[in-house]
Parts: C-alpha cells; structure tokens; sequence
C-alpha cells in the first residue's frame, strides 16, 4: 500500500487509475484541476508539502491538440511547466513521480513501432510541449517515470475513440481516418500499468499501450460498431488530408516498449479486448 497523489483525476486515465490504486488499497489524494493547477508551482509545493506522498501519477494535461497549436503559451504551461513543477516537489519530498507523454512526441515517418531508441521529433505544439515536458521532468527529478502512449479509449472519456458508439446511436454520421495509425490504448489497463511501474519505481522511458498491430481510426470504428451491433454504414472512409485542422498529426505513432518484458511486465491485453470490455461496461451488447 502507497499513498499516491493523482493529478487530473477528473479525467479518463486519472479517473480510472483513482478506482485502481484505491481497489487495491492505496491512500488516494486524487486531484481535479479545481483541487490543484499543475501549473501554479507555489501551489504544488503547498499540496505536496501538505500531503508528502509516496508518488505522483500525473495524469493533467491539455489535450486538445489543435487548441495547443492556438494557444502555445497554455500548452507550455499545461504540458512542460505542469510536469516539471511536480518533479522538482516530488524530488524535495523524495516522491517517485511518473508523467504521462503522447506518441505525438513522433513525426510519423518511420514504418512499423516506435521504441525508446527512435529519437523524437514532434510536429504539433502539442507534441512539441509534452516533449518539453518529459525532459523538463527528467531533469528536476531523478526518479522520474515517462509514460508514452496514445490512442486511448475507456469511460469518460470525451475524444473520438472513446465517443464512437454512443455518437452512431445517436444517428451521426461519422468521418473515419483510414490513412493514420497509432496503437489503440483501453485506459483501465493503462492504469493497471501505470500503478505496476510505480511499484517498481525505475526511472526511465516506458511506451504503454495495448496489445495488436495497431489500428487506424476507421479500423477501430468499424470493430467498435460490429461489437455494438450498430450500422457500419454510418462510417464514411477519409483521408488525413481531407480534414483540415489547425494542428499536424504523424500519420504513423503506433508504439513498442522495450523494457517492459526484460522488467518482467507481461503486454496488456489486446485494444479488440479492451474495446469489448469497453463497451460490455456501457451496456452495448
């Protein structure tokens, strides 16, 4: 048993590594961003003075890819300062801290997975600050954990794998990428992960996500409207390019760890498994 501070508990990933550290009878401080502003760095130290825990998981960030491309000055406040803040108070208290980073630190370029050993090199704000985050991090705290993922899906969550099915029953129509592709992530599992990399408490770069080849967005849609028994006609085909928006993407992000099977840690169970037991929670079928 640890006592674990969470940030951005109010989201997807912290909402579901609340349930787990608590299920397996951790003391949980968990923090929406009303409770703490990563970004405030006298108010982190206030909060992780007050409450000395055994680790961080930091699950605060801003999302919104296209935003960030508006808005770099939040986006380094949210994604590189946040992180680093909580490093350097985890560092005085003698906390492990583990941060979650994006495969959008990649350009997409290369064929097949990324690992540790592909040097970065993001397109987006977003990515470029969430970098900037993972060495900011690295530097302030020795016992510092970086979690690379992407892709993810599981309840509460509000991004287009998370939403697929609820938007088709509502009679939507969807626009599906068929030409991007990334490794599909269920956020229960990733959370399980999460608190087993805490426990062993080494530092270093770890890419987490569920198990497959990877998927593009219409691939996954398709399988998520099959599971619920919904109208695979709802989906339309499209490229990347088709969809303007603001912000780059890396065509290809799908991610392999290579020191999760050396530490003894067995691949999470596949994205089909996670999207099945996804939608068996919501009730689909």
């Amino acid at each position: 048993m640890k006592k674990i501070l969470i940030t951005g508990a109010g989201g997807l990933v912290g909402r579901a590594s609340v349930k787990h550290c608590l299920a397996i009878g951790d003391k949980v401080i968990a923090c929406g961003r009303q409770d703490l502003d990563i970004g405030n760095a006298e108010q982190v130290q206030r909060v992780m003075a007050r409450e000395w825990p055994d680790a961080v998981i930091n699950c605060a960030a801003w999302t919104d890819v296209d935003g960030c491309e508006g808005d770099p000055e939040r986006a380094e406040r949210d994604n590189a300062l946040g992180p680093e803040n909580l490093a350097r108070a985890c560092r005085q208290v003698g906390a492990v801290f583990l941060t979650i980073s994006t495969d959008y630190v990649f350009d997409g370029l290369k064929d097949g997975f990324y690992t540790q050993r592909d040097e970065p090199h993001p397109l987006s704000v977003y990515g470029r600050f969430k970098l900037d985050g993972e060495r900011r991090s690295q530097l302030e705290c020795p016992r510092t954990i970086v979690v690379r993922t992407g892709y993810i899906f599981g309840p509460g969550g509000r991004n287009f794998l998370s939403t697929v099915v609820d938007r088709v029953k509502r009679g939507e129509k969807l626009k599906a990428i068929s030409d991007c592709w990334g490794t599909p992530t269920y956020g229960r599992d990733l959370a399980v992960r999460l608190r087993e990399l805490v426990e062993l408490g080494l530092p270093g770069v770890f890419h987490v996500v569920s198990s497959g080849e990877g998927a593009s967005f219409e691939t996954f849609t398709r399988e998520a409207l099959k599971l619920a028994g919904s109208d695979p006609g709802l989906v339309e085909s499209v490229s990347m390019n088709e969809l303007v928006r603001p912000a780059p993407r890396p065509r290809n992000s799908k991610l392999k760890c290579l020191l999760s099977e050396a530490m003894g840690l067995p691949p999470l169970p596949h994205w089909e498994e996670g999207l099945a037991s996804f939608l068996g929670r919501k009730g689909a079928f």
